[in-house]
């Protein structure tokens, strides 16, 4: 058989190229901060030590995505904590396995770091077992957090595919229908944070600020079993929609420290009003992305809720260098997701209005019918 002829599967192709990218992503990092102290660049030897190291991972990839499969962290509700556990302890075996391994290898390519003191074998591999063993912990819980959000997304998939496919005539049916392309849409929203916290993360483990990380991870596993347990719901009351929003900027705040500020001015009496889930989240990332990003000055973020006329007001706004003229009025992944779910559920009741603020930065507001949680009563 020639070459020519095989054909890697794409799930492979896809874990080969991500962790090569990861290596790269390292090499780079490393030479960078070389190239500012002044030291030599061994970019080869630090290329083929860290691709040694990604590619550990990456054959030790398929086990923690078999361990994912078999032990869903977004599965049964009642079978969750104990399926975290038993990752909690497959994720330090992996971290130790993969740092001991790494010695021999490091040592059979001749790309050993030197050591200070008499080198060995056994002491090359409690080096790297105290360097890289909670980074190695991290990537373990990247792996299976990102299967959970891909498998989270295949089923958004599935189900906008299965809805798109009625042919409705009947109001249950059109219903439904409805329902699911809702469903589709939230689901489209979730990935956008998470990733983004997923590479603070590791950011703050590789600058050694452990405590960070540790709380940073304490707040993500929070945010996530929030909207794990509220998937299926399209409205939520006010005050469960800032709770969602304050976890992620506590997230945001750590990130981004003393350059963000935040705001919010919430009436009292609209705490109870029912909002879309996740409305305001991807509005305020928007903010931070297009404020800070494009600004090396601090941001203040001003958040607000408030009724009137008969109508809820929830209004996000920033004082940061603002978009274009142009580009203004171009709608990201969120802000089209939102604008859609806000006309599939109230019609033309439900309007989302992207501003700019004089002398600088964006105002957007969300308008939706004031309702009330209904309350059974016995």
């Amino acid at each position: 058989m020639r070459w020519s002829q095989v054909r890697v599967p794409r799930g492979v192709l896809a874990v080969w190229l991500a962790w090569t990218a990861a290596a790269g992503f390292f090499v780079s990092r490393e030479l960078v901060m070389r190239l500012y102290r002044g030291e030599p660049l061994p970019w080869l030897p630090l290329s083929i030590g860290w691709l040694a190291s990604m590619y550990i991972w990456a054959a030790l990839t398929p086990a923690i995505l078999w361990a994912g499969r078999h032990w869903p962290i977004d599965g049964n509700r009642r079978l969750r904590w104990r399926n975290a556990a038993i990752h909690a302890g497959a994720s330090t075996l992996v971290s130790a396995v993969a740092a001991i391994v790494e010695a021999p290898v490091l040592v059979a390519l001749g790309t050993v770091p030197p050591l200070p003191g008499p080198a060995s074998l056994p002491r090359l591999a409690s080096l790297l077992l105290a360097y890289s063993f909670h980074a190695g912990v991290i990537q373990y819980w990247a792996i299976v957090a990102i299967q959970a959000v891909l498998r989270a997304r295949e089923r958004a998939r599935e189900r906008e595919h299965e809805a798109l496919e009625l042919k409705v005539s009947r109001s249950e049916l059109a219903r439904q229908l409805t329902a699911s392309q809702l469903s589709a849409l939230k689901m489209q929203l979730q990935p956008h944070f998470l990733f983004n916290t997923l590479g603070a993360i590791m950011v703050l483990v590789q600058q050694g600020r452990r405590g960070e990380a540790e709380g940073m991870l304490a707040r993500l596993s929070d945010l996530l079993r929030l909207v794990v347990d509220e998937v299926h719901m399209q409205e939520v009351p006010l005050w469960r929609e800032l709770e969602f929003l304050n976890l992620y900027l506590a997230i945001e705040a750590v990130r981004f420290q003393d350059r963000l500020g935040v705001r919010m001015h919430t009436d009292p009496h609209v705490a109870d009003a029912l909002v879309p889930h996740m409305v305001l989240q991807p509005i305020v990332e928007n903010a931070i992305r297009h404020g800070l990003g494009q600004s090396e000055e601090a941001v203040a973020i001003d958040i607000q809720a408030r009724r009137r006329d008969g109508q809820l007001l929830l209004t996000v706004a920033d004082d940061g260098p603002g978009p274009s003229a142009g580009a203004l009025h171009r709608r990201g992944v969120g802000l089209t997701n939102t604008e859609n779910r806000l006309a599939a559920l109230y019609g033309a009741a439900g309007v989302l209005r992207v501003e700019s603020q004089v002398p600088r930065g964006v105002r957007v507001t969300v308008a939706v019918p004031f309702r009330r949680e209904e309350v059974e009563c016995d």
